[in-house]
């Protein structure tokens, strides 16, 4: 019986492994009891290495795909999510929509924040450039962590371009938010915004930074000038 390219890819990221590895990125992504990342599983593989392993199985079936997503180890889901991203910026426009359809109906194993910031923008963002995007206003008041941040870092799509409307709409609506990873991700996009036109970011800020959480304000005016920098975490 032939094996299949999902087991062929599943072998290949085993052999690819490392105890060590999988041990620092535990502690790294946080997986303790009651951290983000509880009982994720690891087995250790460097994210360059997952992408070239992505690029050799570019042509994985989609319905493979979406069964390497829902794995439980972090480095299929992460790869499969590369995987993704190829089969996404290579297909026609019916491709393209089956692909962000997967996406979003396995948004739950999308369930840390490197694979959010690894596939948000390149998938749901891109493929909103031109169509309606109530689902990122859906996302954002979501009670999950991670469909929050997708629906933030979805927009850095629409801010490379110069559009930030949708941007700032979401993080007025994240602003409140308790979590430090959501912070993070408004403060980071801001900060974008900024890059591009820092007058719409200050714009912004004059009107919420009293009641932005400190972190996602030092995010969001890391690239000020000290001075200014100062003045704002004063306030």
């Amino acid at each position: 019986m032939p094996v299949s390219e999902l087991s062929k890819i599943k072998k290949e990221l085993q052999s690819l492994s490392s105890q060590k590895q999988a041990k620092i990125a535990a502690w790294f992504f946080k997986t303790g009891p009651g951290d983000y990342g509880e009982g994720d599983q690891f087995i250790g593989i460097k994210v360059p290495v997952q992408r070239q392993a992505a690029r050799r199985f570019k042509a994985l079936p989609l319905k493979d795909v979406e069964k390497l997503l829902q794995s439980k180890i972090h480095e299929h889901r992460l790869t499969a999510l590369f995987i993704l991203d190829i089969q996404f910026r290579e297909g026609a426009l019916a491709e393209k929509k089956d692909t962000v359809n997967l996406y979003l109906r396995n948004l739950k194993h999308v369930n840390n924040w490197d694979l959010v910031d690894s596939s948000a923008p390149y998938l749901l963002g891109e493929y909103l450039q031109d169509k309606p995007r109530e689902i990122l206003y859906i996302l954002a008041t979501s009670k999950d962590l991670w469909q929050k941040r997708v629906a933030m870092l979805s927009t850095y799509a629409f801010i490379k371009k110069g559009d930030f409307t949708d941007a700032l709409k979401i993080a007025e609506v994240l602003l409140k938010d308790s979590h430090d990873l959501i912070h993070k991700a408004v403060g980071w996009m801001l900060r974008e915004v900024g890059n591009r036109d820092r007058k719409t970011e200050e714009r912004f800020l004059r009107k919420h930074s009293k009641d932005m959480p400190r972190t996602m304000l030092r995010y969001a005016i890391e690239k000020f000038p000290k001075s200014l920098r100062e003045s704002y975490m004063k306030k």
